[in-house]
């Protein structure tokens, strides 16, 4: 009779430590698969936004170029996007919008809101003054992680 109730309470003890392992691992299963889920979302994203910069120049205490989307996804946020200027050993984040000098700002060619397929920007870089001559780099890194860049000279 003690060997049944042995097993009785080896059985009911292995089923509660059954329990509890089981529900201290399934929160973090289910976290990982909700975090594997979102990674693979952002890649999948990231693989289907391209950006090319088609043209870059400076004139004046401008810069202007002209980005297109390549990709097939529409790019959002584009004022969230980072904007670097200078030489290829010395680049400056230039900050967007706003009154201040560097600044840039975009326009999306023949109108619209949205920069999607096929579509390019106009992006105009302001600087407090003309670039000097020289070789310079361009670039453009969107907000989800996508970047083109450009060499261009100023004579």
């Amino acid at each position: 009779m003690d060997k049944a109730i042995v097993t009785v309470l080896l059985i009911i003890s292995g089923v509660v430590a059954a329990l509890a392992v089981f529900n201290g691992v399934m929160p973090a299963i289910d976290r990982s698969q909700s975090a594997i889920v979102d990674a693979a979302n952002s890649a999948t994203n990231r693989m289907a936004s391209r950006i090319s910069i088609i043209q870059a120049g400076s004139s004046g205490s401008q810069v202007n170029a002209w980005v297109k989307n390549v990709g097939t996804n529409v790019i959002d946020g584009v004022p969230q996007s980072d904007v670097f200027l200078g030489s290829a050993s010395d680049l400056s984040l230039i900050p967007y919008g706003g009154v201040d000098t560097p600044r840039w700002e975009y326009d999306v060619v023949g109108g619209g809101e949205d920069w999607g397929q096929t579509a390019t920007i106009a992006v105009t870089i302001h600087l407090e003054s003309p670039l000097s001559s020289g070789i310079y780099k361009l670039t453009m890194v969107t907000p989800n992680g996508v970047s083109a860049e450009t060499n261009f000279s100023v004579n």
